[in-house]
């Protein structure tokens, strides 16, 4: 099950503004990324799905590590990487090498919530294909952001492209998540809310559909 998407801007407030004159719901929660140097807003696309909002957070020092996703060499806001959601993340990754393919180490993660609240989780941190080949993540007794983050979105579509077939890559995490070729790695979503249905691609715009 798609856990969450991704979605990086260079911005977070102005992000948060674009999108909520978009769909006409404002994306809330979230929190900081200490040592990461980003933070992020959230924005539920169902009951067990999410968006995620992600930029530098110019409130950090600047990370010891490039920022996740790519943030640092952003070409222009877009959909940067996405989530499976599993049980138990070190199971899922053994059954995923077992099938052919190595989703990468796992590592806890957490951040603090605006109001000082502590969410953790797990998760791999695979990096390869351009952001196209989700990365695996379990919130263990946190309840997922999705049933907390502000509602009103859905997701309606969703697909990856690449040049080459990945098919099989996905297939050993457990998805069936629709691939076509492509000239680059690229995620495309489509998302309805009050305001409308938009399409949000990587490294682009959203577009109204």
């Amino acid at each position: 099950m798609i856990d969450h998407l991704v979605y990086a801007v260079a911005d977070l407030e102005a992000g948060v503004d674009e999108f909520e004159q978009l769909f006409g719901v404002r994306a809330a929660g979230g929190g900081q990324h200490i040592g990461l140097g980003t933070h992020n807003r959230l924005l539920a696309l169902g009951p067990h799905t999410y968006l995620e909002l992600i930029a530098p957070d110019p409130a950090q020092p600047e990370p010891a590590l490039p920022r996740p996703f790519g943030v640092d060499g952003m070409r222009g806001p877009g959909l940067v990487g996405w989530a499976l959601t599993v049980e138990d993340v070190d199971q899922a990754r053994a059954t995923a090498i077992t099938n052919g393919f190595d989703p990468g180490p796992a590592i806890d993660g957490q951040r603090r919530t605006p109001e000082g609240g502590l969410i953790t989780w797990r998760l791999t941190t695979n990096a390869l294909q351009g952001g196209v080949i989700p990365f695996l993540v379990s919130w263990g007794d946190t309840p997922s952001p999705a049933t907390t983050a502000p509602q009103g979105l859905t997701l309606r579509h969703f697909h990856v492209e690449h040049p080459d077939d990945i098919a099989p890559q996905l297939r050993a995490l457990g998805t069936d998540v629709q691939t076509q070729r492509g000239p680059e790695p690229a995620l495309t979503a489509r998302i309805s809310g009050p305001r409308g249905t938009h399409t949000l691609s990587t490294w682009s715009t959203p577009e109204p559909r």
